[in-house]
């Protein structure tokens, strides 16, 4: 008798317990949904959710105000989201405020931002249409991070397969870099150039000084002086 006692309590105990857990995860639920809560209804149109969800959450000014009621395509350009959000934030979103899908971090759950209207504007109206900015497409970006990857990657080869041809005195760049005798040659043909400027230098000096030179170069001055 006292062990069917026991297990009666025992089993009292695990339902009541269960019922709590129950009504606990049901208010929950509840919270997020904004099933306890006066709410409004306002409607956005994107041409790409970008992975949004039912459910997911709606944000004014950083702080979670709502969540996505429904998502419909309406045609091939345009899908439909339905949102609910709290009465008590009704006032401060204003007919040109914006709607706008961001993500929680790099890879988390998506969003919709509602950004700030004009103050002087009036508040948006039950069941009225929100603009829409078309989201940012991550993969988008993805693919063309790859792209620059794949290209710096080619670039990089290149410039190695070029080194290489230079330091194995390949090509014109190589013969001039790594070949001894063309850098002997060049060598010689800049000290060549040096000796030759310098010899015309000192004609020109004894030319100014020669006498005939010297009366030829003053009657050109008075001639250009007249």
């Amino acid at each position: 008798m006292e062990k069917k006692t026991g297990n009666t309590i025992k089993l009292g105990v695990f339902v009541t317990l269960g019922v709590l857990f129950l009504i606990i995860g049901i208010y929950f639920i509840g919270q997020k949904q904004h099933m306890f809560s006066k709410v409004f209804k306002i409607t956005g149109e994107f041409k790409n959710v970008s992975g949004l969800l039912v459910g997911n959450n709606v944000r004014f000014s950083g702080i979670n105000v709502g969540t996505v009621e429904d998502i419909q395509i309406i045609n091939d350009t345009s899908v439909r989201v339905d949102m609910i959000i709290e009465e008590s934030t009704h006032r401060f979103i204003k007919k040109d405020a914006m709607a706008v899908i961001g993500s929680e971090g790099l890879m988390g759950n998506k969003t919709i931002n509602i950004t700030h209207g004009s103050p002087g504007q009036t508040e948006i109206s039950e069941n009225g249409v929100i603009k829409t900015s078309q989201p940012i497409d991550t993969d988008e970006i993805f693919a063309k991070l790859k792209t620059t990857s794949d290209n710096a990657v080619s670039i990089t080869g290149d410039l190695a397969v070029i080194m290489n041809n230079v330091s194995q005195g390949k090509g014109t760049i190589g013969k001039l870099f790594m070949d001894t005798v063309m850098a002997n040659t060049l060598d010689q043909t800049i000290t060549n150039l040096k000796k030759g400027t310098k010899g015309l230098e000192e004609n020109m000096d004894a030319a100014k000084h020669s006498f005939l030179l010297r009366g030829a170069l003053k009657r050109a001055k008075k001639d250009k002086e007249k």
